[in-house]
């Protein structure tokens, strides 16, 4: 099993701050993952073609389980997380968006600014997150429950959780 963690910050990538929306994510996934996994971990620019040409390389050629972006996705002009992955997918799964934004406006009014989405190229599933950190946690915990079934449908590695941190949904066989 392949996790990649995928960082989407033009000064991030520039080295003009640290990163703390990688480590945030690869941070909660110890905590809950409990099956042994490996983590790939890349930071690039904001733009379609750095995106894209990251996500297709690490689902194509690495053929990782799961890519989780971070960054990206809000209104301001460099933020094209959603336009890379519409060329990147083979089949979307809104729902993982409408959940991340139904559940944070719990939170905050200006969730309705985002533009998460979801969806698989092959046997790989790609979630795009929030580029806060203090966002992740809670997006993970909303969404996270239905990610382990979700690979076993698309013939990716399995993964198990902690079920006192999130009870994975799997149907009775």
């Amino acid at each position: 099993m392949q996790i990649a963690i995928v960082t989407v910050s033009d000064r991030a990538s520039r080295g003009q701050y640290e990163d703390l929306s990688g480590p945030a994510i690869e941070e909660w996934l110890r905590e809950v993952v409990t099956s042994p996994y490996e983590i790939v971990k890349r930071i690039i620019p904001d733009g379609v073609a750095s995106v894209r040409d990251t996500l297709i390389a690490l689902c194509d050629e690495s053929q990782v389980d799961l890519i989780l972006t971070t960054g990206g996705t809000g209104p301001a002009p460099r933020d094209e997380t959603p336009e890379a992955m519409r060329e990147v997918l083979v089949k979307e799964l809104p729902g993982f968006g409408e959940q991340l934004r139904r559940a944070s406006l719990e939170q905050t009014p200006t969730a309705i600014l985002s533009r998460q989405t979801a969806g698989t190229r092959g046997k790989t599933l790609i979630i795009n997150l929030p580029g806060k950190p203090s966002s992740i946690r809670f997006s993970l915990d909303t969404i996270f429950a239905a990610v382990p079934y979700c690979l076993d449908l698309i013939g990716a590695g399995r993964i198990e959780t902690d079920p006192a941190r999130i009870k994975a949904f799997r149907p009775a066989s």
